[in-house]
């Protein structure tokens, strides 16, 4: 095993054997198996804490499930690769599929070769002996420093995206038919303390939809929460498939004469749920009625080209605002603001900026 250095990122998936490792004795030698102690328990821990866990087993697919059906704990899993192949090739498909840097992965397995195979392809994999099982939740690589409601619906979130695909696969008709037959409901709310965690991820993690690139601490959320002219909004997704979760962030200022978007970024998830157009829309149709005008900061980086389109597509221009100058590398684009229509496909639930601290109220059609 390799020795965890402060460098190192938190464990975001980890993946398991299942002969002697998992449960007890070889499936297709003795037929009946069983858990080792505490491993449920280990394996409800780790999930609670957005932990997501995936099999990596040389053995036949259709029994060993059946297996993890049996002993009630197949939920828990994602991307079960159960097959005769390499398992480092099981661990790479997995960590690529999940999106995955390889750092965040960890694999278990009570064969010493196995994790030397495992570790010589995958250098930046971390591997355990399957004896260490027990210990895996006192491990600060398995600790995260904040755990929010989404972390612990991850898994739930990540399989119900696999059933939206696989349907959205086989659906026959337009993808505006698709997306009407989500029942997609968008939420944008004021940041609480829980949120908080979430929006200061988004911020750090969202590359090709942040406008600006720049990452914005909890002290430095927290501060603008605090700030009567400052709106901070994280705005959520569900479907008939289930919660997104949090996917965008949006940071308000109010200024004399206008409103003023310091960051808007979405989850790259959400794109082709048109999420960020849906967002920019209902900006324009808020500062409109509040007659105001509508600006926003962009920085242009190496991976944001998908948010200067949106921005530009929804008809923001380059702008000079007296009395604000422009931090390093920021231009400001500014949009004459117009009434909007919600999205025939999302229905938009959201307060007023700078408004009271009622709550989300269902955005209407413009009058």
């Amino acid at each position: 095993m390799k020795p965890v250095t402060e460098a190192q990122p938190t464990i975001k998936c980890l993946v398991w054997d299942l002969d002697n490792t998992l449960w007890r004795g070889t499936l297709l030698e003795d037929g009946e198996v069983a858990l080792h102690e505490g491993l449920r328990e280990v394996i409800v821990e780790l999930d609670s804490r957005g932990i997501l866990q995936a099999v990596a087993s040389r053995n036949d697919h259709d029994h060993a499930w059946g297996r993890l059906e049996k002993l009630g704990i197949a939920e828990y899993f994602v991307l079960p690769r159960i097959n005769w192949g390499a398992k480092s090739a099981s661990v790479r498909a997995i960590a690529e599929e999940l999106n995955f840097a390889p750092a965040t992965i960890a694999f278990i397995d009570d064969q010493p070769a196995e994790r030397a195979e495992v570790a010589f392809h995958l250098p930046e994999v971390r591997c355990y002996p399957a004896e260490d099982a027990l210990g895996l939740p006192d491990r600060p690589e398995f600790t995260p420093a904040v755990v929010t409601g989404d972390a612990r619906r991850r898994r739930q979130m990540y399989q119900a995206g696999v059933r939206r695909e696989a349907e959205r696969t086989e659906h026959v008709g337009t993808d505006e038919e698709f997306l009407r037959s989500l029942g997609l409901e968008l939420r944008i709310e004021r940041a609480g303390d829980e949120a908080i965690s979430r929006v200061e991820e988004l911020t750090l993690r969202t590359s090709q939809m942040n406008a600006t690139g720049v990452h914005y601490s909890d002290e430095a959320l927290r501060a603008l929460v605090a700030d009567e002219e400052h709106e901070v909004l994280v705005a959520s997704l569900i479907d008939r498939f289930g919660p997104h979760g949090a996917i965008g962030v949006i940071l308000l200022e109010r200024r004399p004469a206008s409103w003023h978007i310091k960051l808007l970024a979405t989850s790259c998830r959400v794109v082709s749920f048109g999420v960020g157009a849906a967002l920019l829309r209902w900006l324009s149709d808020e500062a409109a009625r509040a007659g105001v005008l509508l600006t926003a900061g962009f920085r242009r980086t190496e991976r944001n080209r998908m948010m200067e389109v949106a921005y530009r597509f929804a008809g923001f221009r380059e702008h000079t605002e007296d009395g604000h100058e422009a931090e390093d590398g920021v231009q400001t684009l500014a949009l004459e603001p117009t009434r909007q229509d919600a999205p025939a496909h999302l229905a938009v639930l959201a307060p007023r900026p700078f408004g009271d601290a009622s709550g989300p109220v269902e955005w209407a059609h413009a009058e």
